[in-house]
């Protein structure tokens, strides 16, 4: 609940009344506790010392753990407080349109975050407290972000137009060719030749690069080798180069991996480091793709200030148990749904990717069987249910590419609408800094 500016100045008043009553006692005193302070006036909002310190110390131990030199104090204070000054404003944006964040959501998106770090929620929340960081603070500080990352999604990633003609100019681009070329998963073995090495010095690193070649060729694990007998600095990691796109590979690799399959590795070729082998692990993209298509509906119901979170989760289940009672999805989609773009059409999404889904309805789509009816869950967007009507595979080539194209626009511009957006709510603001 955010306070109102009043409420924040008047324990401050209390205090500085009550440290002028106590002047004439001083002697009395052992010494006076400094009190925390505004640094910030911020519309109708303030922005407190103790917030804009912790901010500090959070960025610091980022810096450091980076291995950086943080700038000096006056800049890295005036840069992290400008920083708070446009969170906060933001989330008063998000308060006065009603956006909320549910305990259920919010535990939700913490499960996720450990998932994503390879923990478990009682792993993320010590690891949390290795770092100097309350639990409770966590919670808050992702609260805060969910609300901002809403309010973005609301005023800025809905207006944002990507015409036809934008997509077919940016496929035609050698820009739009070379981010949109095949991506090439790579793993390489370095058999060392020193500078100025003699002929006997170059056999044997060859007769070694052939015997690894063989190896490899009888089923031998291309990482212990890589770990054994390279020289690359990735060796330690089986030789994993990372995702490469061809374009970046010196010749003749960047011929060479175009024609290699998966799980296969190039014959040892002489470079003047020495002899290389690169296996191909995963590639990505190019113009031939197998997408998994799903076809689904769905009914949304969005909390808004007159019907609350809670609400909106109740209407949802008495949707639901109303289509499993024999009541047709259809009409109550086009009754009730709150989507615009599929309530007409009895909430169907027709034939979608997942991958063009928020992540929350992408997982609960996958785990719901076709013919099936999902519990009601919760998106960004409001409450759902959905149910699977088929799944299919399909060569989505030319789709796909134009897929990544609109994606690749659709960033830009939000990138550039979002900077335009916050210096607007910046300057629209009544800020006062009182540092």
């Amino acid at each position: 609940m955010k306070t109102k500016l009043s409420d924040r100045l008047r324990p401050l008043a209390l205090g500085a009344l009550l440290l002028a009553a106590a002047g004439a006692m001083a002697p009395a005193l052992a010494q006076v506790q400094p009190l925390d302070r505004v640094v910030a006036i911020v519309d109708n909002d303030v922005i407190m010392q103790s917030q804009l310190q912790q901010r500090l110390d959070e960025v610091r131990q980022t810096i450091e753990k980076r291995g950086a030199d943080a700038p000096p104090q006056g800049v890295l204070e005036q840069q992290v407080l400008e920083r708070l000054i446009l969170e906060n404003l933001q989330l008063q944006i998000g308060e006065r349109s009603g956006i909320r964040i549910s305990d259920e959501e919010l535990n939700q998106a913490l499960v996720t975050i450990a998932q994503r770090n390879g923990m478990t929620p009682e792993q993320f929340r010590a690891a949390l407290e290795r770092d100097g960081m309350s639990f409770d603070e966590a919670r808050e500080q992702i609260r805060r972000e969910m609300i901002i990352s809403r309010v973005r999604q609301r005023r800025i990633a809905e207006r944002i137009q990507v015409s036809n003609q934008e997509v077919q100019s940016f496929l035609a681009s050698d820009l739009g060719q070379l981010q949109l070329a095949e991506e090439y998963h790579l793993a390489n073995i370095l058999i060392p030749v020193p500078d100025a090495a003699d002929s006997q010095t170059v056999q044997a690193a060859e007769e070694l690069a052939s015997d690894t070649y063989r190896q490899l060729q009888q089923g031998v694990d291309f990482a212990q080798l890589a770990a054994s007998r390279s020289a690359s600095e990735n060796a330690l990691e089986g030789g994993d180069m990372g995702w490469r796109k061809a374009a970046q590979l010196p010749p003749p690799f960047d011929a060479l991996v175009r024609e290699l399959a998966v799980g296969q590795v190039t014959e040892p070729v002489r470079t003047p480091p020495g002899f290389i082998l690169v296996k191909l692990l995963e590639k990505r993209g190019g113009t031939e793709q197998m997408i998994d298509e799903v076809h689904v509906r769905h009914i949304l119901i969005k909390p808004s200030e007159i019907r609350s979170d809670e609400e909106s989760r109740r209407l949802i289940t008495r949707l639901r148990e109303r289509i499993q009672a024999g009541e047709d999805f259809a009409q109550l989609a086009r009754n009730f749904s709150e989507d615009p773009g599929s309530a007409l059409n009895g909430g169907d999404l027709n034939w979608i990717d997942p991958n063009s889904l928020v992540p929350e309805f992408r997982e609960v789509m996958a785990n719901t069987a076709a013919g099936e009816l999902s519990e009601p869950f919760r998106s960004p967007y409001g409450w759902h249910i959905l149910e699977v009507l088929g799944r299919r595979a399909t060569d989505a080539s030319e789709e796909a590419r134009e897929q990544q194209a609109l994606a690749a626009l659709r960033n830009r511009k939000y990138d550039e609408e979002l900077q335009a957006w916050l210096r607007q709510i910046r300057d629209e603001a009544y800020v006062e800094i009182k540092l």
